[in-house]
Order: structure tokens, then sequence, then C-alpha cells
């Protein structure tokens, strides 16, 4: 008889982004309130500096003698949002010199940045989950991709580890729910007295992307 091993878990935590100045990388990355893990250098030369994005699991790293990609050559960096306007508002406000709120008109414009026809001005229709998106980049031309997320796809997180890992995140899904749970109502043509556990299902299933509650 075989027996079937446990999964080994393999968690992505880190990508490493090249940078020309180490320190103009860190001021910048400081100053969009990113958290600083590690700064450490070492006689030989090494040094690897460390910051992880507000609610992400997934971290950054540059330094010195840490890659030989050239100098920005790090582009379709990813964050997902859940306001993909109060993030934008955030970033300016910080500093980074982002796009306006875009959506594309062609698949794949999001990655295509010389191609400005091909994005459309604005959130997408409906504020369509995945479809709304900015852009910005560091001092030395590492591009972001800045994605509105709102409803998951199916299977893409399961529902028995669905978390919110902000506060913002968790309040903008609760106003997401509210305003589900008033149509609710009115289909209901009454109060909903369960309206606890029908928000506890629609957070879950919005969130792994399973069947909404109706």
């Amino acid at each position: 008889m075989s027996i079937t091993k446990p999964r080994v878990d393999l968690k992505f935590e880190v990508v490493v982004i090249p940078v020309a100045d180490v320190v103009r990388a860190r001021e910048f990355y400081a100053r969009l309130g990113w958290r600083l893990d590690a700064d450490f250098g070492f006689d030989n030369g090494f040094r690897v500096v460390q910051f992880t994005p507000p609610g992400s699991g997934c971290s950054v790293q540059f330094g010195t003698r840490i890659t030989t990609a050239e100098p920005g050559s790090a582009q379709g960096l990813y964050l997902v949002v859940a306001d993909i306007s109060a993030a934008r508002a955030q970033l300016a406000a910080r500093g980074a010199e982002v796009s306006e709120v875009f959506h594309p008109g062609t698949p794949g414009a999001q990655f295509r940045p010389g191609d400005p026809a091909a994005r459309l001005s604005g959130p997408a229709d409906d504020r369509a989950s995945y479809g709304s998106f900015v852009t910005f980049r560091d001092p030395d031309g590492n591009g972001w991709l800045v994605q509105e997320v709102t409803t998951r796809l199916p299977g893409r997180v399961a529902a028995t580890e669905t978390t919110f890992v902000s506060v913002d995140d968790l309040s903008k899904a609760l106003q997401r729910t509210a305003a589900a749970h008033g149509e609710h109502e009115k289909r209901l043509g009454q109060h909903d007295e369960n309206w606890p556990d029908w928000y506890a299902a629609y957070l879950v299933a919005e969130q792994a992307g399973t069947q909404l509650p109706q």
C-alpha cells in the first residue's frame, strides 16, 4: 500500500528587483509607507534591503551584489487593491508618479505602456473585478501594476482560507456586502433577521469566488 506524503507548502514570499542606487530606492519605498523588514550590509559589498507592501504576503528585495539584471528591468509587478481610486490617491500623496485609472480596451493592454490608445480612461464598466488599473515606476524604472480585485474568480482562494489582511480591505468588503444585502431585503420585502449569517456567507463567497447568496 502506498502512502501519500503530505504536500510541501511553497510560499512565494520575495521578489528581487534590480536597482542602480540602493539609497534612492530605499527612500522611495519607505516614502510609499511600505514596511522595512531588513537592511543588512556585509564586508564583501553585499547588501540586501527588503520592503513589504501593506497587507502583502510577498516582499521585494534589492541591494548590491544581489542580482545581475539590468536596473529597471523588472516590469509588470502586481499589486492588488480593493479600491483603485483610493490606492491611486494614496500613491500620489506619497510622491509616486502614478497614472490615471484606466481599463484595457484590448486584452493585455495593461501590460503595454507604449500603447496608450489601448488603455481607456477610467475604471472598468460597472467596476468589474480585475478590470481597473493604475501604474507607477520606482526611480530606476521598475514598473508596478496596481489592479482592483473585489470578487475573486472561482478556485483562486479556498473558502476555508479566506482572510482580510487590513482594516481597509474588510471595510470595503463590508460596504459591498451591505449594498448587496440591501438588494436582498428588497427582494424579500422585509427585514432579514438572519442578516449576520447572510453577511458572513457573502463575505466568504465573494473572496473565494464561489456562488454568492441570493
